[in-house]
């Protein structure tokens, strides 16, 4: 009955709900937008949520960090997120990973995955992250957000003819965006991209047609404004054209 208003959706049904109960996604990230996204996850029944960061919680996260409250500040992100997330729903598996995972544990973390959530915020991470995807044949939904603009991507390198976040950003000469102590971050910009990225993570898990995928999907609180775009393979990628289906091409 927990579940009964998601099975009820087209495409969803008890088969789904399984399917979810089966899953183990590994959230790298645990900020505005990983924060939210977990909480969604972890209400729709994901099975297993690995949880990584190894920050503590500040008083400057509380205004859109809302797994978090204040009587978590000071504590790490990984322990508030474990007792949150059980309070949600107690019937999951929370995995929490406390600190800055180094390649092999990164590597194995992703390879124990169905699904990877990357909501980090330096370039070099989500290079090795969208890197050991590919490697391993995982899907990848990739979020961001600064200031009042925020970015979603989804990814399956499974399927064959699949960009890779390296085609569209391309490592060499890319410098780590803009920080959010410098530049702000709006509140409900953040909740939004996180949502879109807890939605697209189950829609990936449910398998089907997803919308989400090979799309770049921005959003600008200034103008109100959901843009998409078509993302294309760039077959001189020295990354994606190393999927398991690229032999299929």
């Amino acid at each position: 009955m927990r579940y009964v208003r998601q099975t009820v959706l087209p495409g969803w049904g008890t088969p789904g709900q399984m399917r979810l109960a089966r899953s183990r996604v590994l959230v790298v990230g645990l900020g505005g937008l990983g924060s939210i996204a977990s909480l969604y996850l972890a209400a729709a029944g994901i099975g297993t949520l690995a949880v990584n960061d190894f920050d503590t919680v500040d008083e400057t996260n509380l205004h859109r960090q809302l797994l978090y409250g204040e009587n978590d500040i000071g504590q790490p992100k990984t322990q508030a997120a474990e007792a949150r997330l059980h309070t949600q729903n107690s019937g999951i598996r929370i995995e929490a990973l406390p600190h800055r995972l180094s390649s092999p544990e990164l590597e194995d973390e992703i390879r124990a995955a169905d699904l990877v959530l990357d909501t980090t915020d330096r370039y070099a991470t989500r290079y090795d992250i969208n890197r050991l995807c590919v490697r391993h044949g995982r899907k990848l939904v990739s979020a961001s957000c600064l200031g009042q603009r925020g970015q979603l991507l989804a990814f399956d390198f499974e399927q064959a003819g699949t960009a890779c976040y390296a085609c569209l950003y391309p490592e060499d000469g890319v410098e780590d965006p803009m920080r959010c102590t410098t530049n702000g971050v709006s509140g409900p910009v953040a909740g939004l991209i996180g949502s879109l990225a807890a939605q697209a993570t189950l829609d990936l898990l449910l398998g089907g047609n997803s919308p989400w995928l090979g799309v770049l999907w921005g959003w600008d609180a200034r103008s109100g404004r959901l843009r998409s775009s078509r993302m294309t393979r760039d077959p001189a990628c020295p990354v994606c054209r190393m999927t398991p289906a690229a032999n299929r091409l």
